[in-house]
């Protein structure tokens, strides 16, 4: 037998005995198909689909922390760090009578280690122009500087409403429970139902807004309006509040006035100075009407974006009333958003 018969013999014995272990190999079984996360771009960006629906679900939210000053502003302090971590959820799906969104937000407020609250912020349902839940109210849009003071007391509360939209025109009305305490009317607890309703329109480079309020507790009315206009590299706005009493959508003077320019000047600076005056700031005895005496309040709001998502704000205020001490006041922020 010659080298190359045993080389032959060799190599026919291994196949033969590989065989033999291949027949009694086990088989992995297939693994069943992954349902991955779809984009969904109906709505804008940052929407996914939820697996095994067709409801498109958003996850945004920010992390603030700010150093305030102002005479006295914590206890005996006049600086006070403070924290804010906030998350939104919003989930959006198609229906017969248009878009049902739903919005739940959630927000940690952080004064110390051992003074901290987590609270509902929105939770609301959204269908065809009507809005239910706990949400913000038309109040809450003031200007976007930090001067001026265009709403009292809490601006979110559990509401019904609708606003009807069609182009640059939109109305609405909305019924509030107005159910937490007054901040300046003495003697006042919680409160019954307001009523609220707002027409607004844009024209070019004009945008309006007119609101009123009706607080049926103390039967006072509060009338609001709001103009802006682009003029040059920024935009002026001009606000004024009349109330015929104090009530829970205004009650900081009979009347007041204010106005803001804020000029970008790049896409990372804007500065916007502001000034507010206010008329007839003391309440009477009863806490219902006006009386006499002035105030106003100047400053100036600088942002300044960092980078993309992180930016921060510097707000610089002063207020000086009659027959009352003069304030400055304000806060450095820093927000991440996401």
């Amino acid at each position: 037998m010659n080298i190359r018969t045993i080389l032959f013999a060799s190599v026919a014995a291994l196949a033969a005995a590989s065989g033999a272990r291949a027949a009694d190999a086990i088989v992995a079984a297939e693994p069943e198909p992954v349902e991955y996360v779809r984009v969904c771009d109906a709505y804008g960006t940052g929407y996914f689909y939820i697996p095994g629906t067709e409801t498109c679900l958003s996850i945004g939210g920010y992390i603030r922390t700010e150093v305030r000053f102002g005479d006295n502003i914590a206890g005996d302090s006049d600086v006070n760090f403070w924290t804010r971590g906030q998350v939104t959820f919003q989930a959006k799906n198609d229906t017969e009578y248009g878009t049902l969104t739903g919005v739940i937000t959630l927000r940690y407020n952080v004064d110390n280690a051992s003074d901290q609250d987590a609270l509902l912020d929105e939770g609301y349902i959204d269908i065809a122009g009507f809005r239910v839940g706990k949400l913000y109210s038309w109040w809450d849009d003031d200007m976007s500087g930090e001067t001026d003071t265009l709403a009292s007391n809490e601006t979110t509360h559990n509401s019904i409403r609708y606003q009807y939209e069609s182009g640059a025109f939109a109305a609405g009305i909305s019924v509030d429970e107005l159910e937490d305490d007054y901040a300046t009317k003495p003697g006042e607890g919680p409160n019954n139902f307001g009523v609220a309703g707002q027409v607004s329109y844009k024209a070019g480079a004009i945008s309006a807004y007119l609101l009123a309020g009706y607080d049926t507790d103390t039967s006072e009315v509060a009338v609001r309006g709001i103009v802006y206009a682009d003029i040059g590299p920024g935009t002026l706005g001009i606000a004024g509040v009349w109330a015929s009493g104090a009530n829970y959508y205004y009650e900081e003077s009979e009347w007041t006035i204010a106005a803001e320019y804020a000029l970008k000047i790049n896409d990372k600076w804007k500065i916007t100075p502001g000034f507010q005056y206010f008329e007839n700031i003391a309440l009477e005895a009863d806490g219902n009407g006006f009386t006499g005496g002035s105030a106003y309040t100047t400053g100036v709001t600088i942002d300044y974006q960092i980078v993309e998502d992180l930016r921060t704000k510097l707000s610089v205020q002063y207020h000086d009333e009659d027959e009352g001490d003069d304030e400055v006041f304000g806060f450095l922020r820093f927000q991440r958003d996401f």
